[in-house]
């Protein structure tokens, strides 16, 4: 998970100043080295963490920080509005054109960064808006460059541009727009070619696209795992073409989250998204103010809230309520429930937005809560018959055994199972209740 590893520290350093009733200045800088020595093991650039304590102790050791009722959260209240500075502040969205003109966006990016697949991520997005994009396939150079965009292309339903490998990117850009413009398109992304490194012929390419095609937005994709490379490829591409965004891919994968925490202050340009896993719509818009958040450990609420809008159909939740209601859920819906888990991401990625949840207890519900038994779950009530799965009641001795044969599992797990289903059964009813005439959108299975 991203940040994992600086946001226990930093939680570690702000647990011995929550317990002090009144701070000394000493007692911030203590905590300050080590907040500087957390980002630095980030690998947070070095100018950058300097910058960013010198700025927090300027205004943690005032008169009213020191004296107030509660310093110690005052003091994380200028860590965390800090981080968000230091992030970009306000969210950016990529600028558009009006949905009558055509808006050109040049993807750039070093080769296994992720480029061709955001590509695909972004069209989808912005398809989803209500945008008709078309996917140029501008990279000749890399052997089935062209075939994964058009695989991808067909996995989000955005049609894909391509006049094979034996034309020059640039005159494939440009037909890409021709076509867009006589087609009804109004967004041409345009994938072009990446390099193991940055290299003049490379950056020359892409000043050849801008210059003859008219590009609108030119977005840098960048491996977060990468640390600080990817910041020195982000200061780079903004040099030699300038870059109008970032969109850091795997920061799933990156525990330590340092490009996501030097980009904006080290080169001056936003992250715009962030990748988020495998999946065609593993891309998430990035927030400075609910990264902050998570990195604190405060959770990030609101992103759990879309994600769950995003994924949990309406119609289905108001059926499920009025089951909760009368007690009335069977396994297909228990089965729903977390098919919707996994929709959203899975256990790791709603427990990483929960408020006060990471570290050891992270760790402690993940094994509490094993994804990979979850499947043997899914196995065993689609080993049941529809009557079964709708009315739980029935399931005897022999109908167990069956099941389980039919699953290839022991009929202990059916049996527990069973049990677990209906304590969640009962205490799903009590919920309900609790709730009143309120509707909850969350249905954990557990």
């Amino acid at each position: 998970m991203a940040f994992e590893s600086l946001s226990e520290k930093l939680q570690n350093v702000f647990k011995n100043l929550r317990g002090k009733g009144r701070l000394t200045e000493a007692d911030v800088k203590t905590a300050l080295k080590e907040v500087k020595m957390a980002l630095l093991e980030a690998d947070v650039s070095f100018k950058v963490v300097r910058q960013f304590v010198k700025s927090v102790q300027e205004k943690a050791v005032g008169a009213d920080v020191m004296n107030g009722l509660n310093p110690g959260q005052m003091v994380i209240k200028i860590v965390n509005d800090e981080l968000v500075s230091l992030m970009g502040s306000e969210t950016t969205e990529i600028a558009l054109r009006p949905a009558g003109d055509v808006t050109v966006i040049m993807m750039a990016g070093l080769q296994g960064a992720g480029k061709t697949t955001t590509t695909a991520k972004l069209a989808a997005k912005f398809k989803s808006k209500g945008r008709k994009p078309l996917l140029a396939a501008c990279d000749v150079y890399r052997p089935a460059a062209i075939k994964q965009l058009q695989v991808n292309g067909e996995k989000v339903g955005v049609e894909v541009f391509s006049l094979g490998d034996r034309e020059h990117p640039v005159t494939i850009a440009r037909r890409s727009v021709e076509y867009a413009r006589a087609n009804g398109f109004n967004l041409v992304f345009l994938d072009t070619a990446g390099r193991l490194h940055v290299d003049e012929d490379m950056m020359r390419e892409l000043q050849d696209i801008k210059a003859q095609v008219g590009v609108d937005q030119t977005i840098l994709v960048v491996d977060a795992m990468t640390g600080q490379d990817a910041v020195n490829v982000a200061t780079m591409f903004e040099e030699k073409i300038g870059i109008d965004g970032v969109v850091l891919t795997k920061l799933d994968g990156d525990t330590r989250g340092g490009a996501a925490l030097s980009i904006k202050a080290t080169c001056g340009k936003p992250i715009l998204y962030a990748g988020m896993g495998e999946k065609l719509s593993d891309l998430e818009q990035f927030y400075p103010d609910r990264m902050a958040s998570r990195i604190l450990g405060m959770g990030d609420v609101l992103s759990l809230i879309e994600k769950a809008q995003d994924t949990i159909d309406e119609m289905k939740a108001k059926e499920m309520e009025q089951k909760l209601r009368k007690a009335q859920f069977g396994f297909d819906d228990y089965l729903e429930s977390m098919n919707q888990m996994k929709n959203m991401g899975g256990i790791s990625k709603i427990l990483g937005m929960m408020p006060g949840i990471g570290g050891a207890q992270m760790k402690q519900l993940e094994d509490a809560i094993d994804e990979k038994q979850m499947d043997r779950i899914e196995a065993i009530i689609l080993s049941m018959t529809p009557k079964e799965r709708s009315n739980p009641d029935i399931l005897n001795l022999s109908r167990k055994r069956r099941i389980a044969a039919g699953a290839g599992v022991d009929i202990s797990e059916v049996n527990k199972l069973v049990k677990q289903f209906e304590q969640s059964r009962k205490m799903m009813k009590q919920y309900s209740g609790m709730l009143g005439g309120k509707r909850s959108r969350f249905k954990l299975p557990f």
